[in-house]
């Protein structure tokens, strides 16, 4: 971020306030109001932060206008079809990528910690077997603080390495955990000789009676939704990480914080909605009614898994994914599960449609990622989870980067107070 000789001046009750002006390596300028309440005795107003840059970063960019995201400057379609996740994890991480000893050396250091502490299996017990396993995570993410004393000190840079390291190593197993205790069977060990995205499918489906063996092309897929939601720039998950890191909390604190964020249906559990909405729709041969449905502004009803609120044009994740999509129906069909039926005469409805090509409603990462998850055998309370997984290291790299910022300040955010002015208290019997 560089001080351009521009700036922008502001006048307000006669008097004149000179803002300045940064300009990003990419994305729109940026205006410094950082003074403008002491200077004016003003707040600006934005609800949602829809135009307020919160931070400076260095780890992702959007460009909604392009369809465009990038990790460090290396495009979204570029990782998913030539890297894989835990290489991905590095670069976010350390800003760059890694060379094959590096890139050893940090698999092995995540593969060494995949294993939780004995008695957190204790802790799941504590559970409901119907409880959600979002509330199970939530719940145990930030119950690893009491496990974990050796890694809470967010002031040394070892311990911030040493937590940044257990969360990405942990989240699948405390995932499959949540996911088998929900589901009453036993908890599975993970196993080393398993790369990231197989060790967790192993961890979720195989049980002790009986060898399992993972398919690579669905561990290929799994790997690739872990890559596509790895990291999102200034999301409000991601901001609520930002914002509770910003007092000083533990890292384990802050995850499971932007985990409980990540629930909420406009953010992570977009996927679950797009799957719930198609067993409404129930069979293909409604599918029109409901596409005229989507196009009736007066009727409630939304097409979950179209369009985006960031990309103008196309998703470019779920660009990479469709193909992933593709791979998977064709090695597990389709012909045994409606829903599945559906997602494909959706799919291909919608993209021939010229009222949803006009809008630019294109299929996005949920739906992609939902229609592989259901065709894997996942029921749809565990979307969110693994898309939590998924997302712990953007939020470690973007927890990291914030402690090591020397403009580190506690966030606190203004209002625009519209309440009662002063007022005297009034006794109870004179109401």
């Amino acid at each position: 971020m560089t001080e351009t000789q521009k700036s922008a001046t502001l006048s307000l009750n006669g008097d004149t306030y000179e803002l300045p002006i940064f300009s990003p390596t990419a994305g729109p300028d940026v205006l410094d109001i950082r003074k403008l309440y002491a200077q004016a005795g003003v707040f600006t107003y934005d609800p949602g932060f829809t135009s307020t840059a919160s931070c400076d970063s260095t780890i992702t960019y959007i460009d909604g206008g392009k369809g465009e995201l990038l990790h460090r400057g290396y495009p979204i379609d570029q990782l998913a079809s030539k890297s894989h996740y835990l290489e991905v994890c590095y670069l976010l991480l350390y800003g760059e990528l890694p060379t094959a000893a590096q890139l050893e050396d940090f698999e092995t250091r995540v593969t060494r910690h995949t294993m939780v502490h004995e008695q957190m299996h204790n802790f799941f017990r504590g559970f409901r077997r119907d409880a959600h396993p979002m509330a199970t995570l939530v719940g145990v993410v930030g119950a690893m603080s009491a496990f974990y004393h050796d890694s809470l000190d967010v002031t040394d840079p070892w311990q911030r390495e040493v937590a940044a390291i257990r969360l990405i190593a942990k989240l699948p197993t405390i995932a499959a955990m949540a996911y088998k205790y929900s589901i009453g069977q036993p908890f599975v060990y993970p196993r080393n000789d398993l790369d990231y995205a197989a060790n967790f499918l192993h961890m979720c489906f195989s049980v002790p009676a009986e060898e399992y063996h993972v398919n690579p092309i669905l561990s290929r897929a799994m790997d690739r939704i872990f890559i596509l939601h790895a990291d999102h720039e200034q999301n409000a998950s991601t901001s609520t990480v930002r914002l509770a890191s910003s007092s000083g909390a533990n890292p384990f604190a802050c995850i499971a914080a932007g985990i409980a964020c990540l629930w909420g249906p406009a953010h992570g559990g977009a996927n679950q909605a797009c799957l719930e909405m198609l067993k409404e729709i129930g069979s293909v041969d409604r599918i029109p009614e409901f596409i005229e449905r989507a196009k009736d502004k007066n009727d409630p009803f939304r097409l979950m898994g179209f369009g985006h609120r960031v990309y103008k044009n196309t998703d470019p994740r779920a660009k990479v994914l469709k193909q992933s999509a593709d791979e998977v129906l064709e090695l597990l069909g389709v012909e045994d599960n409606p829903l599945l039926q559906v997602a494909k005469e959706l799919e291909r409805t919608a993209l021939n449609d010229p009222y949803f090509i006009e809008k630019k409603l294109f299929p996005n990462v949920d739906f992609y990622s939902g229609i592989i998850l259901e065709a894997m055998g996942f029921p749809t309370s565990m979307f969110t989870p693994i898309f939590a997984l998924s997302r712990t290291v953007g939020w470690i790299s973007q927890w990291k980067e914030m402690i090591a910022d020397p403009q580190n300040k506690i966030g606190r955010p203004r209002q625009l107070y519209l309440g009662e002015t002063l007022r005297d208290y009034v006794d109870i019997e004179k109401r």
